[in-house]
């Protein structure tokens, strides 16, 4: 935790991806198709408390989030759901906070937050053992 305190020191923003070097913002891979995976994680974001959701693109798989720290900053979520194959999604977030200090690691924090309740809503479905 101390060492995503230091990095959020300079930096804003935080992100996953299948080639991250920390496990823990490894993508998260669900036994369902993209369709299914979209309904699934967009009818779980909408009912996070404190997220707002600004807007969901089907076709291109990214939901938009807003986030107000107790700080009153604004924090720009972007959760992707990627087809890996017919029968796997990969779900993907990246979180950025506006203005130019750093978060103290509030992205990653959002980040773990959000992957606990999908995580949670999809157990049955989850693949990967993060």
């Amino acid at each position: 935790m101390l060492k995503r305190t230091l990095v959020g020191l300079i930096r804003s923003y935080e992100g996953t991806g299948d080639r991250a070097k920390d496990p823990a913002l490894k993508s998260h891979i669900y036994k369902l198709s993209k369709e299914k995976a979209w309904e699934e994680v967009v009818s779980t974001l909408k009912k996070m408390q404190g997220y707002r959701l600004l807007h969901e693109v089907q076709n291109v798989g990214e939901i938009v989030l807003e986030k107000r720290t107790m700080f009153g900053r604004t924090m720009d979520i972007t959760v992707s759901v990627i087809s890996v194959d017919p029968l796997r999604s990969a779900v993907d977030i990246y979180s950025a906070s506006r203005g130019s200090l750093g978060d103290l690691g509030s992205n990653y924090r959002v980040i773990m937050e959000i992957y606990r309740v999908l995580d949670k809503k999809l157990a049955a479905y989850k693949l990967n053992n993060v």
